[in-house]
């Protein structure tokens, strides 16, 4: 009863809230990407600016260049260049869709079948970025040689008579055709194809090759329906990084082919050193620029993948 009749014990005073800590470093984020952000616009976006108000000025070098917000040097050099343009969309769909073919089955081969070859083999895949990009292209220049044994086989398998029939070479010739750009296009740009389709179907789990087995389904069904859908995100990457750098090459046209292949690379680069017209060249870099971000979204959208590697 005694026990039962005592007075509970006095609460303890309750103890003020404590404020949550502050949280350190929540700007850490920010400072670490300062540094890109500021990469991006001095060397990005204010050339961006400058080439911009440069293609809308008039003038010349001797009286000197004024903005005037010229906006039919647009018109004029799309209307006086469009052939270079078609050519190097042409030129560079034509190296990409070589790219893709000739890329898919080596990344296939080094995904899956390739075993404790891989390393070596990807080595010799980007063995070209070894050497200059120049000397890539130079090197060409003897493989396409007129008495080179390439030039020699072509004819003996009567290719030349269906390129000469296309449009892309010129008599028993290879060099200074449009052949011999997509060619070099090709050999320059291959390992961008293959080193982003490789990592797609590196990462295809390969029990979904065995369920498709299991069910009965053949190698060009499991193809079809399993492996190439699921590396549509290097196929995506791949031709973009491929189609992109060419249609804005200069280089394989230059050294490979001849006044009747110039690109819009070329023009821009004569216009830009030679000719000294810095506002057509502006506009001319512009005019690319937009039709390529225009493609690029088109073709993502229709890809049906936004999953790039």
């Amino acid at each position: 009863m005694a026990t039962l009749t005592e007075a509970p014990p006095p609460l303890s005073p309750t103890a003020p809230e404590k404020k949550p800590p502050r949280k350190r470093g929540r700007f850490t984020p920010y400072w670490l990407l300062l540094p890109g952000i500021l990469w991006l616009l001095v060397f990005f976006a204010l050339p961006m600016i400058y080439q911009a108000s440069t293609s809308v000025q008039t003038g010349s070098l001797e009286t000197g260049y004024k903005v005037t917000w010229h906006f039919a040097t647009y018109w004029d050099a799309l209307s006086d260049y469009w052939p270079q343009f078609l050519r190097s969309i042409l030129y560079a769909g034509a190296a990409t869709i070589l790219c893709l073919v000739l890329g898919y089955p080596l990344a296939y081969l080094i995904a899956f079948r390739a075993g404790r070859w891989r390393n070596l083999i990807m080595v010799l895949v980007i063995a070209p970025f070894f050497t200059s990009f120049l000397i890539r292209t130079l090197a060409w220049k003897t493989i396409l040689a007129d008495s080179g044994p390439v030039v020699g086989a072509l004819n003996t398998l009567h290719v030349l008579d269906v390129t000469n029939w296309l449009g892309w070479t010129t008599g028993d010739r290879v060099l200074a055709t449009p052949l011999a750009v997509v060619c070099g296009l090709t050999y320059n740009f291959l390992p961008f194809m293959i080193l982003p389709l490789y990592t797609s179907l590196e990462r295809i789990d390969g029990r979904l090759h065995e369920a498709a087995g299991d069910l009965y389904a053949k190698p060009v069904t499991t193809f079809r329906k399993v492996t190439f859908p699921l590396s549509m995100p290097g196929v995506v990457s791949g031709t973009l990084l491929t189609f992109i750098p060419a249609a804005g090459d200069y280089v394989n046209a230059d050294l490979l082919g001849s006044t009747d292949t110039r690109m819009v690379g070329n023009v821009i680069q004569t216009q830009f050193l030679r000719i000294l017209d810095y506002p057509t060249a502006a506009a001319l870099s512009f005019i690319l620029m937009a039709a390529i971000l225009f493609m690029v979204t088109f073709y993502i959208r229709r890809s049906g993948t936004e999953d790039l590697v």
